[in-house]
């Protein structure tokens, strides 16, 4: 390094600005994808769009980031493209949540860890509703959550993930709070996306719906569903806080899924640290405080190794809590 680099680099340091940032000023995507792991309209579809949108709007890209939904296998036909076939992609990034570390969590992708791929941050989390058709005559959770207690085959609840993914464990873990004991009875439909569930619910082909409360938001907003409960903590802010907690309603249930995402783990360090900036960028930004806000997203800042160390946390957890209720041996 030449003296008047050196100098630079020492100026660059002295003024705060972070190694990742002067890594990630030399790459800039060509071609910036974003991989949906599922049908449009479900929370995987929505991260992507919105986060790709949020980006450009920001100009932290100067191309729009094309959207490609590639459904299946609760996520697993889009891990397997990126392990086997993207490797070194530097243009792509893929949407992922607490259903990817569900799905990793049980051994659900053939062949597959969560090692394969780099984990480049979050945007947020997302808590989880368990909801009925507009005109359904079901009006509260215990109500829902009765009915399987006595007539398991009476009620089919559809999800966005797959069998054991994490809309099941949402319901499991709602039925098992209000001492359904065998939640194994709980009679759950798979579908790839929440939009395809929520289609099915207004169809007539199941009773109730759980899923997230940004891929529910839409269809509350079209008057074609009803939220149950949220399974929150507390009530949520602003348009949310209409919706009761499934804990006010006696069932200490609560579900929050993280969105973010993964990059090939063949991407060069350049590469995934402009990512994990520009995603840190947009965090940040007043725009996506409002889209946060708008869509039910409660904080979660983890980008880098933090989000790494975080996701792997959450596959031990997942793993322990599916060991608990049946689901793995």
């Amino acid at each position: 390094m030449t003296f008047k680099a050196t100098r630079l680099a020492l100026a660059a340091a002295f003024l705060g600005l972070s190694a990742l940032g002067a890594q990630a000023q030399g790459f800039t995507p060509e071609n910036p994808e974003c991989i949906a792991p599922a049908n449009p309209g479900g929370g995987w579809d929505f991260t992507c769009r919105q986060v790709g949108k949020s980006l450009q709007d920001l100009g932290l890209l100067d191309k729009t980031m094309q959207v490609v939904n590639l459904a299946g296998g609760g996520g697993g036909v889009a891990y397997a493209e990126v392990v086997n076939k993207r490797n070194d992609d530097n243009d792509l990034i893929v949407a992922a949540s607490s259903a990817t570390a569900t799905r990793l969590a049980q051994g659900a992708y053939p062949g597959n860890t969560m090692d394969q791929v780099r984990w480049v941050a979050s945007v947020g989390a997302d808590y989880g509703v368990i909801a009925v058709a507009a005109d359904s005559p079901i009006k509260t959770l215990p109500e829902l959550l009765d009915k399987i207690k006595n007539d398991p085959k009476s009620i089919s609840v559809a999800g966005g993930s797959a069998v054991g993914g994490w809309d099941h464990l949402k319901v499991l873990i709602a039925a098992n709070a209000y001492g359904i004991t065998d939640v194994r009875s709980v009679k759950y439909i798979a579908f790839n996306g929440g939009g395809e569930a929520v289609t099915q619910l207004l169809a007539g082909s199941v009773q109730a719906f759980t899923g997230d409360i940004s891929e529910a938001k839409g269809f509350v907003d079209s008057g074609d569903i009803r939220v149950l409960a949220v399974l929150a903590p507390e009530r949520l802010p602003g348009d949310f806080a209409k919706f009761p907690t499934a804990k006010e309603q006696g069932v200490d249930a609560i579900g929050a899924n993280w969105r973010g995402f993964y990059a090939p783990g063949g991407m060069s360090d350049e590469a995934y640290n402009t990512w994990v900036s520009k995603i840190s960028d947009l965090y940040a930004s007043d725009e996506w405080k409002q889209v946060m806000a708008a869509n039910g997203l409660a904080p979660l800042a983890l980008q880098g190794e933090d989000f790494q160390a975080f996701v792997a946390k959450s596959v031990a957890q997942i793993q322990q809590i599916s060991r608990d209720i049946g689901i793995i041996k």
